[in-house]
């Protein structure tokens, strides 16, 4: 297939893709592609059989993929048709590219939790929590609500924002089809890639992809956290709660500390800029020696999504003039 689409058009999307994620949020579930591969996922699930589930999640996997694939493909060719105005392919591509990351999701996930903290409500904060979380919250400490918040939001900065915008800048003018078949990947693994006897064998094949996928984004994340930790410290307000030379001594010590191959580097390079403990009992700790968080490091965590996320974008739009300059001259 053969795409005539300059970097300028690429550089547009992206740009117009951030500004419609921060300004409009999500999309109706009814509009939402995500759910849609959700509906999909779930109708697979429902057929799945007896025997052989391995096979089959491989071939749930593959379906999902392509179908994934042709939503990308079509958000391509309406970007690429010259009898559109450029505005308007403009602003099609980037709501389509936008639906692969969410930072203004992202951001707003810990509020209620933090409003709960912050006025003494442990149990409300604790149910709140249960919402992004696999772990039981029944009995957490106002700690340990804290910092299962900052872990949701450090892990998912790559799966949610960095991923897809990486894939998109490395894949050039194929970006919002790779952008969408990483979000496919991304959610099979959120919805069957648990390491539980149910999806043991028909999440093998989606967390497997899950994981590679993520293997170069999740170690890249270190150097937008590091740069929007010494950027906001820059700051008055942030000097003195932001350390961004722990935040990479952190993520060198601790990144490999957690079950997940890909987690740990983006969480404890945060647990590193804010000097805190995150921990998940019984799991893992990032940080030993460091502090508990205390609820306040929840809106302190969302402001270094929010820089990072702006750090993630300029970095993809600087990456992608090199590889549609140097891969992708016709």
């Amino acid at each position: 297939m053969f795409f005539t689409i300059s970097v300028f058009d690429l550089v547009s999307v992206l740009l117009l893709a951030f500004i419609i994620d921060l300004v409009a949020g999500e999309p109706p579930f009814a509009l939402h592609p995500v759910v849609w591969m959700g509906k999909l996922i779930s109708f697979f699930k429902e057929k799945v059989p007896s025997r052989n589930k391995r096979l089959y999640g491989i071939f749930m996997a593959l379906c999902c993929f392509f179908f994934a694939a042709m939503i990308g493909i079509f958000a391509t060719l309406i970007l690429d048709s010259e009898s559109i105005p450029a505005l308007i392919r403009y602003l099609v591509a980037a709501w389509f590219l936008k639906i692969t990351f969410a930072v203004r999701c992202l951001m707003d996930a810990g509020k209620e939790v933090y409003g709960e903290l912050a006025t003494g409500n442990l149990e409300e904060a604790r149910r709140n929590l249960s919402m992004y979380v696999s772990r039981n919250t029944s009995k957490l400490t106002p700690e340990q609500v804290s910092s299962a918040v900052i872990e949701t939001s450090s892990e998912n900065f790559v799966d949610g924002i960095l991923s897809p915008l990486f894939y998109f800048a490395v894949f050039g003018p194929f970006g919002i089809i790779a952008a969408y078949i990483y979000k496919a990947a991304s959610t099979l693994d959120s919805m069957v890639g648990y390491r539980d006897p149910q999806y043991l064998q028909l999440g093998w094949f989606s967390a497997k992809s899950d994981d590679l996928l993520n293997l170069i984004p999740a170690r890249l994340s270190i150097i937008p956290i590091i740069t929007a930790t010494m950027l906001l410290q820059l700051l008055p307000s942030f000097r003195r709660i932001l350390y961004p030379a722990k935040a990479i001594k952190l993520a060198i010590e601790d990144g490999t500390k957690t079950p997940s191959p890909n987690s740990g580097y983006p969480m404890a390079a945060f647990a590193g800029a804010m000097n805190i403990r995150l921990e998940k009992p019984n799991v893992y700790t990032l940080g030993t020696l460091n502090p508990y968080p205390q609820f306040f490091h929840i809106k302190l965590a969302r402001n270094l999504v929010l820089c990072s996320a702006v750090i993630s974008v300029l970095m993809c739009a600087s990456l992608l003039y090199i590889t549609m300059n140097h891969f992708y001259v016709y």
